[in-house]
């Protein structure tokens, strides 16, 4: 074989990102610029609540699609075709989990979050249980922020990294500032109208790739035909056992309760939903967004098996010729539409769109949390508008700079999809037990779901980070479907082909650390749930008449007569938790 340098000398020739996708590409970032321009000055935001909630008169379409944009951001546009490449569609069985989140939301958390008119939903907590939960959530969900944004940062990063050649850390801070700017001008408004140009284009970048490489190889029927022959096409995995990676019962019922929890109670999200001026437009906002969601997941599930039936004789990550695993899609777009001038820079765009609204919806949330939870229980006098101006701005500010910073830490860390799904279970599971708490037990108290909560935290970051720490070292691996080296045209080296492609799962690893990342948001609420019930049982807890109705999910409000006012009024804070230690 000769030298590793003919890897290089391919990436050269593939990147032709020449100047008409550098046109494509800044004009997405100039629109954003100027929508950000448009609502901080042409419709400026007059209060907090029109920066924060946009006047809690939002229309359902473009609150629908900046939720789809939100949530699917380029980890899942660049992880997803890559997990179907090597491991097949059963990730994609959590469609079902997606619908049954519909379900479940619309039905028994939407209703109580649209009712009390709250801004964070942590202001929730304060109300059912005491200030402690409040901040417990608060903080908690800082955490899961500032550890995940700099993630949705370096994913497109990667990929433009792939394209053109230019470092990630000369991108990063130009996507930042960019997406600062728009943010702090024009608040919650300019961040929907901006998903919305964004959900358009990440449609039309995957309708686009889809489309192109399908008519490269011969047409979809070659697609599905190679992927049913290496078994990427495969029936619902049965088998019970937990430390298998996907199957039914981890897509279903570890998905719901990921989805649920992403969803129904974190502010990232329920904020939007807030925004709508009905609980019916909420629910219809939800049914879109999960339908949209279940689109864009399909079309990435399909470029995965589209990329395998392209180099099915020559695995670019064997090879090197993706350097990361997160880069796959990225070499087959400049393999697929490099000779069309534009393409490429609007794929590109594509991906940044899903990053910036991620981080400007994650942005704009940390203001409102830092704002409602962190500044306004501790000030004396109430805030003036000014004020208050001067906080949500600094806040976005101020998160954005750190997380280009942390994108240094990021970049040692591995495959994206898996490791963010992990690491955000350490707040995610205790977190949606606590609120579960909150609307559905409502005999149990603020001490108690306390400690459930901080027991919670502390038995997922013990699994979670010992599960990553054993991937990263190799010492738990994954079997991956058929992937070859045989027919490659080009030299490589063949010591770099390693590791990740083996199959191996250690029987010495303790066994928790060998379940499912989608298992962990599960376990992490259970965990919560079980403690707060056991030291209930303990130590006792409420009496339920005593609790405001309204803080209830409306089917338990109807088995208990609460002697507590049905209304809600935020700015008088209750606590049901006098303690009973």
């Amino acid at each position: 074989m000769s030298d590793i340098s003919d890897i290089d000398e391919i990436l050269k020739d593939l990147q032709k990102f020449a100047w008409p996708d550098y046109v494509v590409f800044i004009s997405m970032f100039v629109l954003c610029i100027f929508i950000g321009i448009y609502f901080g000055f042409l419709k400026k935001s007059l209060s907090e609540s029109d920066y924060l909630m946009g006047g809690r008169n939002m229309l359902v379409m473009p609150i629908a699609l900046s939720l789809v944009a939100s949530f699917v951001s380029g980890i899942t546009l660049l992880g997803l075709p890559t997990e179907v490449y090597s491991y097949g569609i059963q990730y994609i069985y959590v469609a079902g989990g997606v619908i049954i989140m519909g379900i479940v939301m619309g039905t028994f958390f939407l209703p109580v979050f649209h009712d009390l008119n709250i801004t964070s939903t942590y202001e929730y907590l304060e109300s059912r249980f005491d200030r402690r939960l409040r901040m417990f959530g608060s903080v908690m969900f800082t955490i899961m922020n500032i550890g995940y944004l700099p993630i949705v940062i370096y994913v497109p990063a990667l990929a433009f990294n792939q394209v053109t050649g230019i470092s990630i850390h000369t991108i990063t801070p130009i996507v930042c500032i960019i997406c600062v700017f728009y943010t702090s001008l024009g608040g919650i408004k300019a961040v929907v109208w901006t998903d919305v140009v964004q959900t358009i284009s990440m449609i039309g970048a995957l309708l686009l790739v889809a489309i192109k490489g399908s008519m490269n190889i011969g047409g979809a029927s070659e697609v599905f035909k190679q992927a049913w022959d290496t078994d990427r096409i495969e029936a619902p995995d049965f088998n019970p056992d937990p430390t298998v990676r996907h199957t039914i019962w981890s897509q279903l019922i570890g998905g719901v309760f990921y989805w649920t929890q992403t969803n129904a109670v974190s502010q990232n999200m329920i904020q939007r939903y807030l925004a709508l001026p009905s609980l019916k437009a909420g629910r219809r906002a939800l049914w879109i967004f999960v339908g949209g969601v279940i689109l864009l997941m399909s079309l990435c599930s399909y470029n995965g098996l589209l990329i395998y039936a392209t180099y099915k004789d020559c695995d670019p990550l064997q090879t090197k010729l993706a350097k990361a695993r997160d880069q796959l899609l990225p070499l087959f777009v400049m393999d697929t539409l490099g000779s069309l001038p534009g393409l490429t820079g609007l794929f590109i765009a594509g991906v940044f769109s899903a990053a910036l609204s991620s981080l400007s919806t994650c942005l704009n949330s940390m203001s409102a949390v830092v704002l409602e939870d962190f500044v306004k229980p501790f000030v004396k006098r109430p805030l003036t508008e000014s004020a208050k101006n001067w906080i949500m701005r600094s806040v976005v500010i101020g998160v954005g700079a750190l997380c280009v910073c942390l994108v240094y830490v990021v970049e040692k860390m591995g495959t994206v999809l898996q490791l963010t799904m992990s690491l955000e279970a350490i707040t995610n599971g205790p977190l949606f037990g606590i609120f579960s708490i909150g609307i559905f037990l409502p005999w149990i108290n603020g001490n108690s779901a306390l400690l459930g909560g901080t027991i919670g935290v502390i038995a997922m970051s013990w699994i979670s980070l010992n599960s990553q720490l054993a991937l990263a070292s190799g010492l738990i691996k994954y079997e991956t479907k058929l992937l070859s080296v045989d027919n490659c045209k080009y030299d490589f080296n063949k010591t770099l082909s390693t590791g990740p492609f083996d199959s191996h799962a250690a029987d010495d690893i303790f066994p928790l650390y060998r379940i499912s990342y989608m298992w962990y948001t599960c376990i992490g609420a259970l965990i919560t749930i079980g403690v707060a019930s056991l030291f209930t049982l303990i130590w006792g807890g409420n009496d339920p008449r005593d609790i405001d109705s309204s803080l209830l999910t409306p089917c338990i409000r109807n088995r208990f007569k609460c002697s507590a006012s049905n209304g809600y009024d935020k700015s008088i804070p209750k606590s049901h938790n006098e303690s009973k230690f």
